[in-house]
């Protein structure tokens, strides 16, 4: 298997040179580079920026940019609330006040790297000191900022709306559902780690990673199975306790029919590869300084599934809300949480390098520029902008290799005859609820493409306008021709194009969102190329009553860079 991730300190440079030469793949080093590109606001919050002691540098907020870019996105961290959610309940996860901020300084370069190992295969050692940093930090006093459960409350703050958009203050700050999702998880897992590593004294601590994207690690890591250790919580699922096989589009079924290693490991392609050509496919779109959390947002690839799904699957049914892992306001509270966040982390790591080393983020400065606060192990607030995370390497860390039996797994077509023009149904009029599944035909913007058109561009299928409490657990999955009850069709075949799957956060949250999937392959392999139109079918499995669609359209879509 190619090697995609860095092993600097697993694989001696020299040797590691060669091999990805000769595998022709490799992550490459992408700069933690502030923009050279410049962005104005549409009022003076570049005074309140600097007020708050030169949030960005000035060559960051003079050059031309569309009105649309209003300016990078910050925290109002001066002004936390209480975060609310259902029942209009109040939560209070705001940090210690916050007096003074610094600026984030990269750790000094060196050429031994710290290697986040996989969880279910930690060595005693690794494993006694991270139960024993856990242990130290809970017991911490509740008024310290590296306590876990003020630690669990900076998750909180940030993903229920607790915060405003620094200058905006009727907008609130959200890094879920949008672009800012990988680098604020990569930045506050770096945090917690340093102040793991500093609580027992090791400089080159690191917290492991659940590889669910693994065929071994497809159910929850025994070590945070122990009720005697401090990685354990009592409030997950118990029917998922080791050895349960993890299913990657979980929607409440423990018992599917399908073959879930084999489904999961062809979803993963989908979800790393298919669909990832972008990066907007990948991170989702970018949340524009102003705009209301709630307005028209959308979620990348593997934040919709499989971490969706895997916050669904581990958290206690029941319990209120699913918690811990099954509400964003309690989801770190389980230390488990930080297992799966270091293995969306790693897919980022992956996802980098899958191109040949070409750089594959945004390029948009106000992304780059935009910026969160964390407290550090010294309990001081630390200001890291999202241009300071994109390289694992610059954070003094990266992945164990572990097989990626995923990498060249494709979707395969259902073994059912091919449809017939006949059996179309009709076309339906949005928008639309989802109290059931509803089957229609969208019409395709050009069946005669030439080969040079299509490897310019992609096909993709849009489910628009869909809008829905962002309080409850939503998942539905998009089928293309399919007509039958579709029971057979799993997640590893080429007919499963899409799944929308959600984690109930915030209050009464009537949030408006999209769901983009390519189906350039999907129509070529199964054999429905030259047909006018495409079938497509909405299959809610949870909380449909609470969705409507606002519509479809299949549009073409420029390829990745």
């Amino acid at each position: 298997m190619a090697s995609i991730y860095p092993l600097l300190s697993v694989i001696p440079i020299k040797n590691q040179t060669s091999k990805l030469q000769n595998k022709s793949r490799g992550i490459s080093h992408v700069p933690c580079r502030a923009s050279n590109g410049e962005s104005t606001s549409k009022f003076d919050r570049r005074d309140v920026l600097f007020g708050l002691g030169g949030l960005y540098g000035a060559a960051a907020l003079t050059n031309q940019q569309s009105p649309a870019s209003a300016a990078p996105l910050a925290p109002d961290v001066n002004n936390c609330e209480p975060a609310t959610i259902e029942g209009n309940q109040h939560i209070p996860c705001c940090p210690p006040k916050i007096h003074h901020i610094i600026d984030f300084i990269h750790p000094p370069h060196t050429t031994k790297l710290r290697i986040r190992p996989p969880a279910h295969s930690l060595t005693p050692k690794q494993q006694f000191n991270f139960e024993k940093a856990i242990h130290i930090m809970k017991r911490l006093p509740p008024n310290d900022p590296r306590n876990f459960y003020r630690q669990a409350d900076v998750h909180c703050a940030y993903c229920d709306y607790a915060y405003k958009q620094l200058g905006f203050p009727n907008a609130e700050m959200q890094v879920h559902w949008n672009a800012l999702f990988f680098p604020f998880h990569r930045a506050y897992l770096y945090f917690f780690e340093r102040i793991l590593g500093h609580l027992i004294n090791e400089p080159n601590f690191v917290i492991p990673f659940w590889n669910w994207d693994n065929n071994e690690g497809m159910q929850m890591p025994k070590i945070y199975d122990n009720p005697n250790s401090p990685l354990y919580d009592k409030l997950r699922n118990p029917r998922h306790r080791p050895h349960k096989l993890l299913n990657l589009n979980y929607h409440g079924d423990d018992n599917p029919s399908y073959d879930v290693v084999d489904c999961n490991l062809r979803w993963m392609h989908k979800q790393m590869i298919t669909d990832a050509d972008t990066a907007e496919g990948f991170h989702g779109k970018l949340l524009i300084a102003s705009h209301e959390a709630n307005e028209e947002t959308g979620m990348g690839t593997i934040e919709r599934s499989p971490h969706n799904n895997i916050h669904n699957w581990v958290g206690d049914p029941n319990a209120k809300n699913h918690m811990n892992m099954g509400a964003f306001y309690s989801a770190a509270r389980d230390p488990l949480f930080y297992g799966h966040h270091a293995n969306v982390d790693r897919m980022w790591s992956i996802w980098q390098g899958l191109k040949n080393g070409k750089p594959r983020d945004f390029d948009n400065p106000d992304w780059l520029n935009s910026s969160f606060v964390f407290y550090n192990e010294h309990k001081q607030a630390v200001r890291i902008k999202v241009s300071d995370c994109l390289d694992t390497r610059r954070l003094g860390y990266v992945y164990q290799y572990v097989d990626l039996p995923w990498l060249h797994t494709k979707q395969t077509p259902r073994l059912k005859k091919q449809l017939k023009a006949t059996q179309a149904p009709q076309v339906i009029k949005f928008p639309q609820g989802l109290n059931s599944m509803v089957t229609t035909t969208v019409k395709r913007p050009n069946k005669l493409r030439d080969e040079k058109e299509k490897s310019e561009k992609d096909e993709v299928l849009v489910i628009e306008g869909i809008e829905l409490d962002k309080r409850y657990w939503v998942h539905f999955n998009v089928l293309v021709n399919v007509v039958d009850d579709g029971s057979d069709v799993c997640p590893g075949n080429t007919e499963f194009v899409g799944t929308f799957t959600t984690v109930p956060h915030g209050h009464n949250h009537r949030g408006k969102t999209s769901l983009r999937v390519v189906i350039t392959e999907v129509l070529k392999e199964l054999g429905i190329e030259d047909d006018e139109s495409v079938i497509v079918r909405l299959d809610p499995k949870v909380g449909g009553d609470k969705v409507t669609i606002g519509g479809m359209k299949i549009e073409l879509q420029p390829k990745g860079r």
